[in-house]
């Protein structure tokens, strides 16, 4: 098999302005899955019915492509096995669109529900598949429902063991599904102690905080090897997290970057929360999205609760127009990118750095569980 490190488009290698400020480029990423693959629907969604419901996530995710390739952005897209064994044609556009492909494992089982041997199998297999169809190394993993928790830290064993460079799971806010709230908000360094438990590696951030240093090429965070390196006998196993981010209010963490949140949101009050990650905190903020975000047509599951029906159904038929918005007033690449180079110049991303900044919302953003 030939492998090659993800491609790397023109358009997201950084390069000087001559006159206009840079914008920090943040991290787009794609949960790619169905809307009967969710975590929410898992009781009335069994695994042994999928095969026998509507395929959307083709036609969505094609959607997806088409959107970014107008506005000329990379993106990083977490391919469900599952889907890319259904659909290798999809996986192999995502690659050809110059895009970063990660896994997002093969069943969609969160990780709590798997044994540490069924784990092995699921990112494995997922893994080599993805590898195979789409030609480029996998450096990266997202767990379903960001299921990485403080009861499943040997799964960074298996991924590291798997040849995985990063991990992107860890929500670092409390959730009644997820969560590890006392966790980094931006990209660290995760190793493992002698007892085996991980922890957030001591001076382990990987960020630039703002000024010169945010301007600065940082390439070493992501190795261009096809896996993680094995630690030297003084040096303990490590793996670079990179968090879904979160808004820092009045000491607490918020979610804002993505999914239900997007949608529940008034885009104003995204929006808000977004510029202020990246001009108070001088970070890149790494955003997600699933294709059945912008499917307000999409099949009805029925059975499930009104708590797990009101956290996928809502505002679906606002989703896709928010998006398009969002990428014309931010700077996005893929995730492999913006961790190697927080910062890309461009004549919209200067314009957008010197836009007027939105009073603060009269309301303070409360956590809503999704």
């Amino acid at each position: 098999m030939n492998l090659r490190p993800p491609s790397r488009p023109a358009a997201s290698r950084p390069s000087r302005p001559t006159t206009q400020p840079p914008a920090i480029v943040n991290a787009l990423t794609i949960d790619v899955e169905d809307y009967f693959h969710v975590s929410a629907f898992e009781s009335v969604s069994a695994l042994d019915t999928w095969d026998g419901r509507e395929l959307r996530v083709e036609a969505n995710t094609r959607k997806i492509l088409s959107m970014l390739a107008e506005q000329g952005v990379t993106a990083t897209f977490f391919v469900l096995g599952w889907v890319a064994e259904r659909c290798p044609g999809l996986v192999k556009e995502i690659e050809a669109g110059g895009h970063e492909i990660a896994s997002h494992g093969y069943g969609h089982r969160r990780v709590y529900t798997q044994t540490r041997e069924e784990f092995r199998e699921d990112v494995r297999r997922a893994k080599v598949l993805l590898e195979d169809l789409g030609g480029q190394q996998v450096l990266g993993y997202r767990a379903p429902s960001y299921s990485i928790s403080a009861l499943t830290l040997w799964a960074f064993d298996e991924l590291l063991e798997a040849g995985y460079v990063y991990d992107s799971s860890v929500f670092p806010i409390r959730h009644d599904l997820y969560g590890l709230p006392d966790w980094p908000r931006f990209p660290f360094r995760v190793e493992r102690l002698e007892g085996g438990n991980w922890v957030p590696a001591e001076g382990g951030d990987v960020g630039q905080r703002g000024g010169e240093a945010a301007r600065r090429p940082n390439p070493d965070l992501l190795p261009n090897a096809p896996a993680a390196q094995p630690p030297s006998a003084h040096e303990p196993p490590r793996l670079l997290e990179i968090p879904i981010t979160t808004l820092r209010l009045a000491g607490r963490n918020f979610p804002i970057a993505g999914g239900g949140y997007f949608r529940l949101f008034p885009y104003r009050l995204t929006r808000w929360g977004l510029r202020r990650i990246n001009r108070t905190d001088r970070r890149p903020f790494v955003f997600y999205l699933h294709p059945w975000e912008i499917d307000p047509k999409q099949p009805r599951i029925c059975g499930a609760g009104l708590k797990s029906r009101f956290r996928h159904y809502v505002n679906l038929d606002r989703t896709e127009a928010r998006l398009r918005r969002l990428l014309t007033e931010f700077a996005f690449a893929s995730m492999r990118d913006v961790v190697s180079c927080p910062e890309r110049p461009s004549r919209e991303a200067g314009d957008l750095a010197r836009a007027r900044t939105e009073g603060r919302p009269a309301r303070l953003l409360r956590d809503f569980s999704f």
